[in-house]
């Protein structure tokens, strides 16, 4: 369970970053249950549309240490994880370790790189470790990798491969700000003067502990039968030619618990899983043909599951 002290923490660090991210707060709580629940965040959209301002707000405000690897079409593997090099002296391979050893990794612009060096990162998500040159280093915890994505249909883009995709907990797009927000934006401050004078209100023990208290989130059979459900339904429903994985029901469970944590609740409820299931599933699915995109099946997925 959360003390309340740290519980107020964590409302305070959304609230400083919903300011710094304007017009956005469902975008906001949900970066903050991918963090929460010891995964990863794709956001696919646009350029200038504020990706990477909330990859600087979050972490900035968590107190975490942050590093930032523009992906490029020319970049190595060792670029992003590090690369042993011959220390004459000492007669030995030095190891120099690459941007991915930090707190929070903003992959920005990741499709724009080959798949060579998208699939760096494979190990890193998966066992907050990397290997070079048969050694094994661990990366600080927590871990957490922010990639930003711009629309496959773009000139100079890969498409991520699916074991890539699935590692990434949720995937969403920010969308254009509503005219009060645009408007904000338009005659405030600059958000990066902002974020530099932002405080951090948390640090990492604290995210590691607020981790911990997610899994102590209640979850009921009956909750449990439902995620069930929509898991079988995924993998019959017309259109869909490859269905959601039993790892994809657990990420949704524990995102649903991060989601409730964060709302103030010790127990996850059917609409927590509602409110996630797009972002956890749209990605993990494959159309059949041109049955759809994978959002919309999702969503007619998610309508034909009902709650008992």
């Amino acid at each position: 369970m959360l003390t309340e002290p740290l519980r107020d923490a964590l409302q305070a660090a959304l609230a400083q970053v919903n300011t710094l991210v304007l017009g956005k707060p469902q975008e906001v709580r949900l970066a903050f249950v991918a963090l929460l629940s010891d995964g990863h965040l794709l956001i696919e959209d646009l350029p200038g549309l504020g990706k990477t301002t909330l990859a600087h707000a979050l972490a900035a405000t968590l107190g975490l240490g942050f590093q930032r690897v523009q992906f490029t079409s020319d970049l190595l593997p060792s670029d992003i994880v590090g690369v042993s090099v011959y220390d004459a002296q000492a007669r030995r391979f030095e190891f120099h370790p690459g941007p991915v050893f930090a707190h929070v990794l903003l992959a920005d612009e990741i499709n724009r790189a080959p798949p060579r060096t998208q699939s760096a990162l494979l190990e890193a998500m998966a066992e907050h470790q990397v290997t070079v040159d048969g050694t094994t280093h661990p990366l600080p915890e927590p871990f957490f990798v922010i990639a930003t994505q711009n629309p496959v249909d773009l000139s100079g883009t890969y498409p991520l491969p699916d074991s890539q995709l699935d590692r990434f907990l949720l995937r969403l797009a920010l969308g254009y700000p509503n005219e009060a927000a645009e408007r904000a934006l338009l005659a405030g401050a600059d958000r990066r003067d902002l974020i530099a004078q932002a405080p951090p209100l948390l640090g990492a023990d604290d995210v590691v502990a607020l981790r911990a208290a997610v899994a102590g989130v209640h979850a009921s059979d009956a909750l449990l039968d439902y995620v069930q459900a929509l898991l079988q339904r995924s993998r019959t429903h017309p259109g869909v030619r490859v269905g959601l994985s039993p790892r994809a029901g657990i990420a949704l469970l524990r995102a649903a618990r991060a989601y409730a944590l964060v709302l103030g609740r010790g127990h996850a409820l059917p609409e927590d899983v509602q409110a996630l299931f797009g972002a956890v599933a749209a990605h993990r699915l494959v159309p059949d043909g041109d049955a759809g995109d994978p959002a919309s099946l999702a969503k007619a997925i998610l309508h034909t599951v009902p709650v008992d």
